[in-house]
């Protein structure tokens, strides 16, 4: 099977069309489709169906695909391997983390990380998805529940308490509540119904204090706790939020804050293949955040 035509078709299958496809690669559209029709003509069998909206794989091509991305992610794995230096940390490095840990958090303290350490080619991506670590979607993670998976290695990192929050704006005009029966009479901010929080009981300030004959209703929905915590900071209403998002030098007001009654309390975990467990440059990131956690703490 020729490479570079696996290549290619990697690259189109990932992106759903010869077009995107040919920009990554930098490649035509036309060069792109003949190198595919090629393929599909070494193998006797379609790859994908073509259609006015795109392309979607066929039996056999789901098949090749998925033996395709298991082959360039450990050929990919492999080159940092073989690159990387016993001696310094050098090379890529892409962490993945939580849109409000990495946003509030983590970015703010990389400038001094990548001070000390200029030959790492560092990549952060923000999203409340968990990457697949294995298939070499990152290299490490920060994530806000200890991972499933037997073959990814979890370093304890922080506990995050969440409490309740407002900004003094909302309270010039609303007043802080006194007690959770007040939670009623105010607005709450919470997780969307279609969201995937990072606990189960997120939406705690809902059921805090109410009783079983009268329902809330929240003011706003939102995906993901960065957005919660601009909402609040915005002056709409009251949320739960993690306790780090403040202590970063936020001004926000806790209330309720001698209510403990089912307060949630998550922990993060610094997670990376087994097979990364030597590398330089995770070891040095590792001791890096450990370091700078100790400092928050």
């Amino acid at each position: 099977m020729d490479w570079d035509k696996l290549r290619v078709f990697h690259a189109v299958a990932e992106a759903g069309s010869f077009t995107h496809a040919g920009e990554h690669l930098n490649l035509s559209q036309s060069a792109v489709s003949r190198q595919i029709s090629a393929l599909e003509e070494s193998l006797q069998v379609h790859l994908f169906h073509r259609h006015a909206r795109g392309l979607i794989l066929t039996e056999q091509g789901e098949l090749l695909f998925k033996t395709a991305h298991d082959v360039f992610a450990k050929l990919a794995m492999t080159e940092a391997r073989l690159s990387e230096s016993k001696d310094r940390a050098q090379g890529p490095l892409t962490v993945t983390t939580t849109v409000a840990f990495g946003s509030i958090w983590l970015t703010p303290r990389l400038k001094e990380f990548l001070e000390h350490c200029p030959d790492v080619d560092l990549t952060v991506i923000l999203t409340d998805r968990d990457l697949d670590l294995s298939m070499r979607e990152a290299d490490v993670a920060i994530r806000m529940l200890p991972p499933r998976q037997p073959d990814l290695v979890q370093r304890h990192l922080l506990n995050m308490p969440y409490r309740i929050y407002a900004h003094p704006d909302y309270l010039a005009r609303h007043g802080a509540p006194q007690s959770p029966d007040d939670l009623d009479d105010h607005a709450l901010i919470v997780f969307g119904e279609g969201a995937r929080p990072p606990f189960t009981n997120a939406n705690w300030l809902m059921d805090l204090g109410a009783g079983p004959d009268r329902r809330r209703r929240p003011l706003l929905r939102v995906n993901n706790v960065y957005g919660m915590y601009r909402a609040v900071y915005s002056g709409l209403g009251l949320g739960a939020l993690p306790d780090y998002i403040n202590r970063e030098g936020g001004t926000l007001v806790e209330v309720l804050a001698d209510v403990e009654q089912d307060r949630p309390s998550i922990d993060s975990y610094f997670v990376y293949p087994e097979e990364l467990r030597h590398s330089k440059r995770i070891s040095v990131f590792r001791d890096f955040l450990l370091r700078k956690i100790a400092e928050f703490e």
